[in-house]
C-alpha cells in the first residue's frame, strides 16, 4: 500500500519528467482544465447555452468527477510528501496549501447546492468560480512555479512597496477632497471619491471622468502624475530583480553530464 501511495504521489505531482504515465496524466489534466474555461466561455453566449446546455452539462458532471477523483487522490497520497507525512495533521497541512484550495474551489460550487438550499441568484453566481478552474494549471506549468516562487521571495519588499503606495495614496485622495469639494461637490462628494481619482492617476490611466478643475486641484495632479510613475515602478523592479534571482538559481542547479551530454538537475 506505501508503494502504490508513492506511485500515485509520483504520477499527480509529476515527480519525473521521463515518467510516462504522470506525464500522461500531465496532458490530460491540462487539456481538461483548458476545455473547462473555454466551456465557461462558450456559456456566456446565449444561443449556444440554450442550444447545447445537455452537452455543457454532461461535460461540467464529467470535468467534475475527474476532478473530484484527482482531489481524493492528491489527499490520499499527500502523505508521501515529507512536508505532509503526519497521517491527519500532514493532510490537514495539505488541504490548506494554495494549491490544495485552488482544487477544492475547482469543484466546490457544483456540490454547495446539492448540500445546502441556496438561493438561484446565489447559485448563478456560484458559476463563476468555475473559471477559477484554469488557476490548477499553475500546479504542472513551471512558469506558474517561477512566479510563485519569485513572488514568495520577494514578497517582503512587494508589501512594504504597497504599504507606501496606500499611504500615498490616502493623503493624496484626502488632499485633492480639500482642494476639489467646494468647486465640484457633486464630483468630490467625499474623500472616497478622491481614492478613485488617486488610482486612476497614480497608475497613469486617467480615464477622464473625474479630473481637478482648481489651480491647487491641477498642481496636485500634476505632483501625483509624476510620483505615479515611480511609485508604480517599484514593484515592477522588485519583480524583475526576483525574476532574474530566481533563474540564476536554476541555472545554478544544472549542471551538464560529461558522458551523454544531458542535464542534470542538483
Amino acid at each position: 500500500m506505501v508503494r502504490i501511495k508513492n506511485r500515485m504521489h509520483e504520477v499527480l505531482e509529476y515527480v519525473k519528467p521521463d515518467d510516462l504515465a504522470g506525464k500522461t496524466f500531465f496532458i490530460f489534466i491540462t487539456s481538461l482544465i483548458s476545455l473547462n474555461v473555454i466551456a465557461v466561455m462558450l456559456e456566456t453566449v446565449e444561443t449556444l447555452s440554450i442550444n447545447y446546455s445537455n452537452l455543457f452539462w454532461t461535460f461540467e458532471v464529467f470535468s467534475v468527477t475527474i476532478f473530484t477523483i484527482e482531489y481524493l487522490l492528491r489527499l490520499w497520497s499527500c502523505t508521501a510528501d515529507s512536508r505532509f507525512d503526519h497521517p491527519l495533521k500532514g493532510r490537514i497541512r495539505f488541504i490548506l496549501t494554495p494549491l490544495a484550495i485552488i482544487d477544492l474551489l475547482a469543484i466546490l460550487p457544483f456540490y454547495l447546492p446539492m448540500l445546502i438550499p441556496l438561493d438561484l441568484r446565489f447559485v448563478r453566481a456560484l458559476r463563476l468560480f468555475r473559471v477559477f478552474r484554469i488557476l490548477k494549471i499553475g500546479r504542472y506549468s513551471e512558469a506558474m512555479k517561477l512566479i510563485g516562487n519569485v513572488i514568495s521571495g520577494t514578497k517582503e519588499e512587494l508589501l512594504t512597496s504597497l504599504f507606501i503606495v496606500s499611504i500615498l495614496l490616502v493623503i493624496t485622495s484626502t488632499l485633492m477632497y480639500y482642494a476639489e469639494h467646494d468647486a465640484q461637490p457633486e464630483v468630490f462628494s467625499t474623500a472616497f471619491d478622491g481614492i478613485w481619482w488617486s488610482i486612476v492617476t497614480l497608475t497613469t490611466v486617467g480615464y477622464g471622468d473625474i479630473y481637478p478643475i482648481t489651480l491647487l486641484g491641477k498642481i496636485l495632479g500634476a505632483i501625483m502624475a509624476f510620483l505615479g510613475i515611480g511609485m508604480f515602478a517599484l514593484p515592477a523592479g522588485i519583480l524583475a530583480s526576483g525574476f532574474l534571482e530566481e533563474v540564476q538559481k536554476r541555472r545554478k542547479k544544472e549542471i551538464v553530464c560529461p558522458h551523454c551530454g544531458k542535464i542534470i538537475e542538483m
